[in-house]
């Protein structure tokens, strides 16, 4: 992730819309996640452990068709994407990069669009991710979006159809999940969601 300065700021912070990559840098290491599209500040807190604990079997089922596959990469959040047309990188949960495409990886983030993102719903961020994210990826040209969504149990899966988003299928308790990007790519969404045994 891009280094921060966690100095108190000195002067007062832009206006909604003002945003830019130095303002972000600005802002302090403080364990919420920040991120700036079209010059909007949003903030996330820490995630809940239900969502962290989803996006394991998610993301780890994902690396396992991919490596032997040798279809790319599969990264988890945090890690930086440089969306096409926004200054300030964002950080997707997980996101998949194909091979022929990793070379768009530098030193502190990727810059493009990802073949596939994931991002797990929380309370927290629900609008956000079903709005402003949904809206930036489908414009930066994410090929597949991926909205996973704890609480409900469900998996929903929008695939670019030209210049918008299409929903695929919704998947809930009892389904399977696919992909379209990660051809021959499945999982049960009662695997993802698996209950805490205590």
């Amino acid at each position: 992730m891009t280094e921060r300065i966690s100095t108190a700021p000195t002067t007062a912070p832009p206006e909604q819309g003002q945003w830019t990559y130095e303002d972000w840098l600005r802002l302090p290491d403080d364990g919420y996640r920040y991120e700036v599209l079209d010059g909007v500040l949003y903030m996330a807190p820490p995630p809940h452990p239900e969502h962290q604990r989803s996006l394991s079997p998610l993301g780890g089922q994902m690396i396992v068709h991919v490596t032997a596959r040798k279809l790319g990469e599969v990264i988890f959040a945090p890690c930086a994407v440089r969306l096409p047309g926004q200054p300030v990188p964002v950080q997707p949960d997980i996101f998949f990069i194909a091979a022929d495409r990793l070379k768009f990886f530098e030193k502190q983030a990727f810059n493009g669009a990802p073949d596939l993102v994931v991002e797990m719903l929380s309370p927290s961020n629900w609008v956000y991710d079903r709005k402003e994210k949904f809206q930036a990826y489908e414009r930066a040209g994410v090929r597949e979006y991926w909205i996973a969504d704890y609480r409900a149990k469900t998996i929903e899966v929008f695939s670019l159809k030209g210049d918008a988003f299409v929903l695929l299928d919704k998947w809930g308790p009892g389904e399977t999940a696919q992909s379209e990007v990660l051809e021959g790519f499945e999982i049960a969404v009662d695997e993802v969601f698996k209950p805490l045994d205590l």
